[in-house]
Parts: structure tokens; C-alpha cells; sequence
């Protein structure tokens, strides 16, 4: 029997559950440990999709140019849809723009074969995936550091949506990795 391919949310969040700064910074996450991946290599293994919200796909954009990097800011071996009500003018290649609704979108991308899939972030879209029964799974770093405001994990709305725990797993560096997955 075929898997189904699942849409997971691999995310670091700061202890007090924010994954950036109000502004979208992310400077925090990069005091790290180069030495450690937190399973990351692994995870890239299992996708060939990445999902990300304008919001992230503009900070990530202007994250890469500031870099000066000369390489692609983008894996084109990947599917990488970025949601937008409204798209750019000019695209950067290697990313869709989508402004359909999330559920027929999510349906009609889990029916086509592949590996599984990458919700990125941010927070809005991670909760209008949640909000039409669109997530399987969160594999969360919480970060040992409080950011103390910010743009949280999922954006507040009314629900109560059960996760079951899945793993568990505490880097020396005090980073918490928790799997959980949505109980249907």
C-alpha cells in the first residue's frame, strides 16, 4: 500500500513559542552550534516540496541577498509554492506562487506522487493549513532562549487541535526536539 504523503511542519520556535521577532528576524536561531543539525539532513531526505508563506518567502529573499550568496536561495530539486494573495511582479525561478484556497491546493498536491511535504512557515499559513485538517505532523526544536514577543508558532485563532506525542530528544546544547502528530 501507497503512503500517504504528509505535510509536516519542521520548525524552530524560541521557549516562549515565538519563531521570530515581530519584524521577522531570526538572528537569534543563529547563535547555534554550526556542529549540530538537529536532524535536518535527515528530514531534507524525506521531502521533495516546501510550502512557505509571503511573509517568509520575502524575509527569506531578503535574508539571501543581504548574505551576498552566489548560490540558488532556493533548491530547485525541490517544489518549493510560496502562497501569496498577491503574487510579485518578477519571481525568483525554482518558486510557484499559489493563491487558490489551502485545502484543494493541499488535496490536489498530496494526490500527485512524491515524498513528503515541508510546511515552512510562518505562522499564518502553518494556521490556515491546521484550520482545514491540512497538518499531519509538527517536529519542533524549542530553542533555550525567550525572544519575549514575536510571531508565534501558529497564529491565535479559536481551536483545540489534539497532538499526539511522537519523540521526544534533548541536544547537549539544550535544544528539545518534539514530534508530535495530529490526532485525527
Amino acid at each position: 500500500m501507497k503512503s500517504r504523503r504528509k505535510i509536516i511542519v519542521y520548525v524552530a520556535t524560541s521557549a516562549d513559542g515565538y519563531i521570530a521577532r515581530p519584524d521577522g528576524d531570526v538572528e537569534w536561531l543563529n547563535r547555534r552550534p554550526r556542529t549540530v543539525d538537529y536532524g535536518m539532513r535527515a528530514f531534507y531526505r524525506t521531502i521533495d516540496t516546501i510550502l512557505l508563506g509571503r511573509k517568509t518567502y520575502d524575509f527569506a529573499l531578503d535574508y539571501y541577498k543581504k548574505s551576498g550568496r552566489k548560490s540558488r536561495m532556493f533548491d530547485t530539486k525541490l517544489a518549493n509554492y510560496a502562497f501569496s494573495r498577491k503574487p510579485p511582479k518578477s519571481e525568483i525561478p525554482g518558486v510557484e506562487f499559489v493563491s487558490e484556497p489551502v485545502k484543494p491546493f493541499a488535496q490536489r498536491l498530496r494526490a500527485t506522487p512524491g515524498k513528503h511535504i515541508w510546511m515552512m512557515g510562518g505562522g499564518e499559513l502553518i494556521a490556515s493549513f491546521l484550520d482545514v485538517g491540512e497538518i499531519d505532523e509538527f517536529d519542533i526544536h524549542v530553542i533555550p532562549t525567550f525572544i519575549g514577543e514575536g510571531i508565534p508558532l501558529v497564529a491565535p485563532r479559536h481551536r483545540d487541535v489534539p497532538l499526539r506525542l511522537r519523540s521526544t530528544r534533548k541536544y547537549p546544547d539544550g535544544v528539545v526536539r518534539l514530534r508530535y502528530e495530529v490526532a485525527r
